[in-house]
């Protein structure tokens, strides 16, 4: 972890303002070689030069330092894995603050900021009372927009912007999703099948079947959740909401999502059963979350992001995410909120003096106590 970053100040500031070496040191009162010593990080400046440098490029001492703690990736994975862990087991209140004090020490490290932030959105909900969750939410959305404004990364500014929205939404400010994203998600830009094709003329086949590999694999992922969000939607048309599910449940089946990424399956199962409550198919709705309770409950744990015999490759891509295959939350967490997405969902109390409902609670309720019994 490098922190003082005075050597490239130093260079940038002096380009900027158009100096050499030798007027540096002329200025400090030092020699060239030294001026050249403190460029090339093989020397700091004596702390009684510091004034005098910040003064002639009209900086502060703090700017001149250039004090950027910084995290490496496996430091950010290690440090989520743990968090996420006190989530599930210390008190909400502890690694709240645990969080605030490793946010406020690496305040330029942009891609802990974002997961740190990440954590607070997909916790928040076990903050307790519905006031205390939005305050926690703010908190997520304040990093995201530091990290959206601050951050020279394109990519990382455009998932804090995505997540910046989704903090609005979750807020119930749907108004502020809108002007913030609004524009920005009609543009289809892919250049998956011109990379692979110039790998390919290389001889590099495989490199050209890994980029396609994972094109694959996210525009399927994308689809299935557009597919399942538009589910939601197409209540007021009964026809448009079963050939919309027929859709979903072909592309789960064409990629084994059973296997392949369980989570997503599991949003449409629980979306689809609403439905089906709200268009009055009461037996359809309880084979579904029978559908759901055996797939939260089978041998699907850790969950985690995986390749399999089709997406062969993909795992190596996955590995260089910063978090690597790890979710975003504890899996005693995700246990909970896969019970409670049926047992403490508002859609389904119409279903609550169901003999096969009540079977599929007690199914869910014993998935948490198992794993996590005294």
């Amino acid at each position: 972890m490098k922190e003082i970053n005075i050597a490239r100040t130093i260079v940038k500031k002096r380009h900027e303002k158009g100096l050499t070496q030798e007027d540096i040191a002329n200025y400090i009162g030092v020699s060239k070689a030294s001026v050249s010593k403190w460029e090339t990080g093989q020397s700091y400046p004596d702390i009684t030069f510091l004034p005098q440098l910040a003064t002639l490029f009209n900086i502060s001492i703090d700017e001149l330092m250039g004090y950027e703690p910084q995290m490496s990736k496996e430091d950010i994975r290690k440090l989520y894995v743990k968090l996420s862990a006190d989530f599930a087991s210390k008190p909400f209140d502890e690694v709240l603050d645990s969080c605030r004090v490793i946010a406020k020490k690496y305040f330029s490290c942009f891609p802990l900021l974002f997961h740190i932030g990440t954590l607070l959105v997909n916790n928040s909900m076990e903050a307790g009372d519905k006031e205390k969750t939005l305050s926690v939410l703010s908190e997520a959305k304040e990093l995201f927009v530091r990290v959206k404004t601050e951050s020279e990364d394109a990519e990382l500014v455009q998932l804090a912007l995505n997540m910046e929205a989704c903090c609005a939404l979750m807020m119930g400010n749907p108004n502020e999703v809108i002007e913030l994203l609004e524009g920005t998600s009609h543009k289809i830009l892919s250049s998956e099948a011109l990379l692979a094709s110039a790998y390919q003329m290389i001889g590099k086949s495989k490199d050209a079947k890994l980029i396609l590999q994972v094109a694959i694999y996210q525009h399927m992922g994308y689809l299935f959740g557009a597919l399942t969000d538009y589910l939601m939607l197409c209540t007021d048309n009964p026809e448009q909401f079963d050939i919309t599910l027929k859709r979903a449940n072909d592309i789960a089946e064409a990629f084994d999502l059973k296997k392949l990424h369980p989570s997503l399956l599991m949003k449409l199962y629980i979306v689809a059963a609403q439905g089906c409550t709200m268009l009055g198919k009461t037996e359809r709705a309880l084979e579904i979350l029978e559908k759901y309770a055996e797939l939260v409950t089978s041998n699907i744990y850790p969950l985690q992001l995986k390749g399999d015999e089709y997406f062969y490759l993909i795992d190596q891509w996955i590995e260089e995410f910063d978090l690597g295959n790890t979710l975003p939350r504890s899996e005693k967490i995700i246990r909970k909120s896969m019970a409670d997405g049926v047992i403490n969902n508002p859609a389904f109390t119409i279903l609550a003096d169901e003999i096969r409902f009540k079977r599929i609670v007690e199914k869910l309720k014993n998935n948490c106590e198992e794993r996590y019994s005294p």
